[in-house]
């Protein structure tokens, strides 16, 4: 196995393309690793993420008249993006999804969606076979059982994929503070969908803007 380190294997936005999967109804219906709504807010926060960053993103569904419409969460991101709708289970294997990744030039291919085991799978499977450079979001996927979801994870990652969960993903596409073009729109991100994160900077700014007693005049 190659291992991925050194600087150049960290992600970078300009190199990166995101494939959301099957963020759907029915998947979501028996998501029993996670819970579901974490994995909604971690799944649109890395689509918003990805949006920030300028990073192109491909939302896929499988079957979608019978499975449910994409997340309105997700599909809100990105007002009036055409979601691709297949009948492959495995969407490495839908040449219209394929084509889209190819087309943007990018070599990093960030994948999450559900089920970790199936459609997650699957696709990051054949892609890394096929030599890409291939990240799967862990906290934006989810399976039927804690077992099957980590089970998934190992199986990629004999087969040489990065796991990585969403801010760690932001944080690297970011990696410089000096870097000021994204922060305001990551920050955004992090005060809606990062939790304890977004509401201690939210703390911190309250208290900058704080006078100090016995100062004020």
């Amino acid at each position: 196995m190659t291992f991925r380190n050194g600087l150049d294997s960290l992600l970078r936005p300009e190199d990166s393309v995101l494939v959301l999967i099957d963020h759907q109804p029915f998947q979501l219906t028996n998501l029993n690793s996670h819970d579901p709504q974490a994995v909604v807010n971690n799944s649109t926060a890395l689509a918003k993420s990805a949006k920030a960053f300028g990073v192109p993103t491909i939302l896929t569904s499988v079957i979608a008249h019978q499975g449910g419409l994409i997340f309105p969460q997700i599909t809100d991101v990105f007002p009036g993006q055409e979601v691709i709708d297949r009948t492959f289970i495995n969407t490495w294997e839908d040449k219209k999804v394929v084509d889209a990744v190819k087309a943007t030039g990018r070599k990093q291919l960030i994948i999450a969606g559900l089920w970790t085991e199936v459609c997650v799978a699957m696709p990051v499977i054949q892609a890394l076979g096929e030599g890409w450079d291939v990240t799967v979001v862990t906290d934006a996927c989810g399976g039927i059982s804690v077992e099957a979801h980590e089970v998934a994870i190992q199986r990629m990652i004999g087969a040489g994929a990065n796991m990585m969960t969403w801010l760690a993903v932001a944080s690297e596409w970011q990696r410089d503070w000096a870097r000021t073009e994204h922060v305001a729109d990551l920050i955004e991100v992090m005060k809606q969908h990062a939790a304890g994160s977004g509401i201690a900077y939210l703390w911190e700014q309250q208290l900058l803007n704080t006078p100090v007693p016995g100062n004020a005049g």
